[in-house]
């Protein structure tokens, strides 16, 4: 298993790479480092697609054909953040563990995985805004401020992910895999889907 250095790691040098250079997966992830990689990158094509959805002057196609796109990577983004569950739970399978009567985790790996992710995200594009010259007096200093916090919180979370991934091998905490179970993907449980009038 991946520590949380390693996995952050991971997530801010590619998100500086897949901002030149767009990446080419060859298949599905066969383990967790890819999972991870994968996982990501949905994230990375989730958030320039939202900033699209926000373009002043944007035809309501246009945005129409965005928010679809934006409900295929959010799905995808999940499907992905329960593989890496399944993908370590798989692993740690093989030790016996988790043990089924430690105390439960709220939040599955997976699921904090994914909130390392959005916070990579987030630093990567507030330096960006650190250092745009054009922006209005103040702005750099705002942006500077909130870099902080957002560093503070990465860290709180990579520690905390560290803590549960140590207390689950020593058999004194457990997770599981979280299913979305996302309902407006899916057309048998969409009501505006499966009651829509046949055109």
């Amino acid at each position: 298993m991946l520590n949380s250095h390693q996995i952050v790691t991971l997530h801010d040098e590619q998100t500086r790479r897949w901002h030149t250079i767009a990446p080419r997966f060859a298949g599905n992830p066969t383990d967790i480092a890819a999972a991870i990689e994968h996982q990501h990158f949905a994230n990375f094509e989730l958030w320039h697609e939202e900033d699209k959805a926000r373009v002043p002057g944007a035809h309501d196609y246009e945005i129409a054909t965005v928010k679809r796109n934006i409900d295929k990577l959010n799905q995808r983004r999940n499907d992905l953040m329960e593989l890496c569950d399944g993908m370590a739970l798989a692993e740690l399978e093989k030790s016996n563990l988790p043990r089924p009567d430690a105390p439960l985790h709220s939040e599955s790996l997976g699921l904090m995985i994914d909130r390392l992710s959005i916070l990579s995200l987030k630093i990567y594009h507030t330096k960006h805004e650190i250092d745009r010259t054009n922006a209005p007096a103040g702005h750099a200093e705002r942006n500077r401020e909130r870099l902080a916090t957002l560093t503070e919180q990465r860290s709180d979370l990579a520690g905390t992910l560290d803590a549960l991934w140590a207390d689950v091998l020593a058999g004194q905490r457990r997770f599981k895999v979280y299913r979305q179970l996302k309902m407006y993907n899916e057309p048998s449980l969409n009501p505006l889907i499966y009651d829509a009038p046949k055109r």
